[in-house]
């Protein structure tokens, strides 16, 4: 509850007055707090920015364990996304792509956050309902795939001013994928590892 009442009160702040000029000490004010109480939760207040990528990673973990077996892999995270997706609070969604938004100093590491949380869970996920190795090329591009669908349609919806359903807008947005894998039956099928040839100079026999 600390951590999401921070991150409320931190967002908000964020996006009045711009990330740079608000210092932790002013955010630990407004939270009703000291500074080290802050400290205790967020090693700076870049970390802040990681919360809801970490709360959505545990989320849709949760989702997609309880999706049937038997379920094809984008289906599920569609349907998973969007119970996941109806749940969030949209008003701080958008104080939180603002804030992306207009501080880039802040995108390297928000976007590394998304790559080694989330997009890594449901890289684990593809790979685990294909019977692929996690570091397969198939779970690898289809979760880097879906991800970049997901961000899109988010993005889309915050220009359009979130005046539609987030939940319905993502799902719509990964149904396009879904549908266009499954055009290709052979997109699930495990494509032949090439095998690394030596990049040493060859030695060649006399005789």
């Amino acid at each position: 509850m600390m951590i999401s009442e921070l991150e409320a009160v931190a967002l908000r702040l964020f996006q009045e007055r711009g990330f740079d000029d608000v210092t932790i000490e002013e955010i630990a004010t407004a939270a009703q707090i000291s500074v080290r109480t802050f400290y205790r939760y967020f090693p700076a207040k870049e970390d802040v920015l990681q919360v809801r990528i970490e709360r959505r990673t545990a989320a849709l973990r949760s989702a997609l364990s309880g999706r049937p077996p038997d379920e094809a892999p984008l289906h599920s995270l569609r349907l998973a996304l969007r119970d996941v997706m109806s749940a969030e609070d949209t008003a701080l969604l958008e104080c939180w792509i603002q804030v992306v938004q207009d501080t880039p100093s802040v995108l390297k590491g928000v976007v590394g956050g998304i790559q080694l949380k989330r997009q890594r869970m449901i890289t684990e996920f593809f790979a685990s309902r294909l019977g692929l190795p996690i570091e397969d090329l198939i779970p690898t591009m289809l979760a880097a795939a879906a991800e970049g669908v997901m961000q899109a349609a988010q993005t889309q919806w915050f220009f359009r001013g979130g005046d539609e359903d987030l939940a319905t807008a993502m799902s719509e947005a990964l149904a396009v994928l879904e549908r266009a894998m499954a055009s290709d039956p052979s997109f699930a099928r495990r494509t032949p590892r090439r095998r690394r040839t030596p990049t040493g100079p060859r030695r060649h026999s006399s005789g």
